[in-house]
């Protein structure tokens, strides 16, 4: 007996510790109460414009939080009824269930059943943050976590995050978003009868399908009423009268997001994900799950003149050219539609539609779309001969043929989109923000954002900067620079290197520096590089942010790589006085809380939230700005291109009417066109060329193609905006000079023809041209008497100076 007494105490003992092991091994890596309590759901991210409006969201689970008194009580009785009856009385665990459920499992060890289980609501919230695996194991772990998620949340905070967490069906996680996944309404707006057929999806929602199986989910649905009756909280009047509704859904749809801004808010995605992470593991604020708030700087009515501007000067360019044939090709059975779906294919415009070839009759089609709707694309309507043939488009298409297409009268008519492609950037020059950003045709067909993305050549836009460095080491808008051949020996290996005007025009003699920049002449450019030191060039245009370039003079005509977006910086810094700038396009993000947790202005400004007015004088951010280019320089460069737009390449813009500078571009070949330019309050640049360089054809010129599309942006982009004209900064002199000699003129002032033969000139004090002297009285050639002649210092004076 002792010793049998011996071998059962050894024997519990062994139990208990392996029961103990058991126990430990389960509970390694469960959150205790601490991580419990700071757990959250994944949440989308929101985006918003500049006006706080809603411009896209970041999700791959369809979710929309509501809190505990947010959620109808009826829908709270449907879920208890069909999961957890007995939720507000047990501690977790459903002690009887677990019984029944272990009988069950010891029978399914024999019969090579799944395991079961009893699980509670709490447990299910357990399950979905541990995992979904079907192991014994796993549903000990499940037990353990569900006691202390018991301990940690009240009952009803418990129900929160259940009836916020769980997924029902069409993407839909929570039911406020299967409430609209389902019925398109919100939870508050919904009725009984479909509050009960929510309550039933959290075990198999495609089992309970509301079209595929609508008979069982209706059986299913009336039992949980059944439920709801007899625990007490419907009357069987109310219960009759749901059970008499049918199960009516709307059609399952994905999201759909806003077609404006694809570009800009993929790349504030991108930007956030470097800084947050993309999904839980990494950290509480992912982009995916940490249920952000950002306000971003995009524009919405310059985002959409930016994107109709790009689109429309692409087409102009695209023009009359041949069909390349379909962009994509799938299969017509069965599923056609959700495959066609699934086809990258550029729509571009908003009335632009993706269209499967579905049959033919002769030149004649049949279309299909992607609600499985069906039209007619007739042979005249595709009449663009194939690429390289004399066969017409409708001729060439063939069943299966991806396309896209426009509405045209009873019929649809065939589209292409463009080849060519480009991008643009509108930033404010006061501050930095990127108010519009266009990377392409269509964003969900072409991901590479060539705003940000692409590396171009400049080409003549990079001149200002020559110009700029010059006028900063001792030239002047009125110095003297020969236009004539220019050679320059580079190495013995390199030998002796050439340069020329576009179009290989002929040298002008001795010109101005600011009729070199308005005329765009390559061959003043180099000598002036050449004379101000290529390292200053290239020094100077690192501190704009241009890029790194090696000290060669052919970086002076633009032979640099660069993007749009650094290019527009760089020019919105010296239109903004050459204070230093970086782009950004997102303002602030907060987190789920409200908490701001990034804020793009970090300035301190002490006196700025206070409650009211202390009689002191307005509260100013701090901070002195840095300089990236004397404000003087600044202002003679931006004084030259609006020379440059009123009588030089850029003479298209001033059909804008209003004080704007601007510069074209076109590089070699030429393989990319561009224009930059702007107002006193906002800068843009953008270029148009195809993805691998190759030849625009020998028309093509940023002035006849570039110019156009800002144009057009501008004339919808400034419409509303007030006429300023530049400001100039302390210690500029406004001098009057000869247009083409650049030397002082007296008794003669400017006019405001754009080839005036005066004009008022911005010089640097002690560099303006010296008296030479006086006027005469009658007339040119006649000594008359001699007057005295109004100095410029008493004209500013006398006028409160020059703006």
């Amino acid at each position: 007996m002792r010793r049998w007494l011996i071998f059962g105490g050894a024997g519990l003992v062994v139990m208990a510790l392996a029961v103990a092991a058991i126990f430990w091994s389960a509970m390694q890596d469960l959150p205790d109460e601490a991580e419990l309590a700071q757990f959250a759901p994944a949440l989308p991210s929101t985006v918003r414009d500049i006006n706080g409006e809603i411009v896209g969201n970041f999700t791959r689970e369809r979710r929309i939080y509501l809190g505990y008194n947010e959620i109808p009580k009826k829908l709270v009785e449907a879920y208890i009824s069909a999961e957890d009856k007995t939720f507000f009385e047990h501690g977790g665990l459903d002690y009887q269930g677990i019984v029944a459920a272990v009988f069950t499992n010891i029978e399914s060890l024999f019969t090579g059943g799944r395991p079961v289980g009893a699980s509670t609501i709490t447990q299910q919230v357990a399950k979905s943050l541990i995992g979904n695996e079907v192991t014994y194991s796993r549903k000990l772990r499940e037990a353990i976590l569900a006691r202390r998620i018991e301990a940690t949340f009240t009952k009803q905070q418990i129900l929160e995050l259940y009836l916020n967490q769980i997924f029902l069906g069409r993407n839909a996680y929570g039911v406020e978003a299967a409430s609209q996944a389902y019925f398109g309404k919100p939870a508050n707006q919904i009725d009984l009868a479909q509050m009960a057929y929510l309550a039933i999806l959290p075990k198999a929602p495609s089992t309970y399908s509301p079209v595929s199986q609508n008979a069982r989910a209706v059986a299913r649905r009336d039992y949980v009423l059944g439920q709801m009756q007899a625990n007490g909280y419907i009357t069987a009047a109310e219960r009759a009268a749901a059970s008499a509704e049918p199960l009516v859904a709307v059609p399952n749809r994905a999201l759909t997001q806003a077609r404006a801004s694809d570009y800009f808010v993929e790349d504030v995605r991108r930007t956030l994900m470097a800084r947050f992470g993309e999904t839980e593991k990494d950290g509480r604020n992912s982009v995916y799950g940490g249920g952000l708030w950002i306000r971003t700087s995009v524009d919405p009515r310059l985002q959409i003149a930016a994107e109709e501007a790009m689109r429309n000067g692409f087409m102009r360019y695209e023009r009359g050219r041949a069909w390349r044939g379909p962009p994509a090709q799938i299969e017509i059975g069965d599923g056609w539609q959700a495959r066609l779906q699934s086809a990258a294919v550029s729509t571009g415009f908003p009335d632009w539609k993706k269209a499967v070839v579905l049959s033919k009759s002769g030149s004649d089609s049949t279309i299909g779309f992607t609600d499985g709707s069906t039209g007619s694309l007739p042979g005249y309507a595709a009449s663009l001969p194939l690429k390289g043939t004399a066969t017409s488009a409708g001729q060439a298409l063939k069943p299966g043929d991806v396309v896209p297409v426009v509405k045209s009268g009873n019929a649809w008519a065939l589209r292409q989109a463009p080849e060519v492609s480009g991008g643009m950037v509108v930033e404010d020059p006061h501050t930095g923000r990127v108010l519009a950003m266009v990377g392409g045709f269509d964003a969900r067909s072409q991901s590479f954002n060539r705003a940000t993305q692409a590396r171009r050549q400049p080409g003549s836009t990079f001149k200002p900067i020559v110009y700029a460095t010059a006028m900063d080491n001792g030239f002047t808008p009125s110095s003297i620079v020969v236009d004539a051949p220019y050679c320059v020996y580079q190495s013995r290996s390199l030998g002796q290197k050439c340069f020329r005007n576009f179009g290989n025009m002929r040298g002008a003699g001795a010109q101005t520096l600011r009729w070199g920049l308005e005329q765009s002449r390559n061959l003043m450019t180099v000598r002036v590089a050449y004379n101000t030191g290529m390292d200053k060039v290239v020094a100077q245009a690192k501190a704009l942010g241009l890029g790194s370039y090696p000290a060669v003079l052919a970086i002076a005509l633009g032979a640099g790589e660069t993007t749009v977006m650094k290019l527009t910086n760089a020019y919105a810094q010296i239109f903004n006085a050459g204070r230093a700038l970086e782009p950004s396009t997102i303002d602030m993000v907060q987190d789920r809380d409200g908490k701001v947790i990034f804020r793009r202005d970090n300035r301190a400004c002490p006196g700025c939230a206070a409650a009211d007015w202390n009689g002191e004088p307005m509260p100013r951010p701090g901070g002195k700005p840095r300089q990236v280019m004397d404000p003087r320089t600044a202002f003679q460069t931006v004084h030259l291109m609006e020379g440059v737009v009123q009588r030089g390449t850029g003479t298209r813009m001033l059909a804008l009417d209003r004080p704007f500078a601007g510069k074209t571009g076109t590089t070699s070949g030429p393989k990319d066109v561009w224009f930059v330019g702007g107002t006193q309050d906002l800068v843009a640049a953008l270029y148009l060329g195809y993805d691998k360089p190759r030849d625009l054809g020998g028309y093509v010129q940023g002035g006849t193609v570039a110019a156009p599309i800002w144009l057009d942006f501008g004339k919808a982009a400034l419409k509303d905006a007030p006429k300023l004209p530049f400001v100039i900064p302390p210690g500029v002199r406004m001098v009057r000079v000869d247009r083409r000699s650049g030397k002082r003129v007296f008794g003669v002032w400017p006019t405001s023809e754009a080839k005036a033969a005066v004009i008022w000139e911005a010089f640097k004090p002690d560099s303006e041209p010296r008296r030479t002297g006086t006027v005469a009285g009658a007339g040119a050639g006649q000594a008359g008497p001699s007057r005295r002649v109004r100095s410029d210092a008493e004209f500013m004076k006398n006028t409160g100076g020059i703006y």
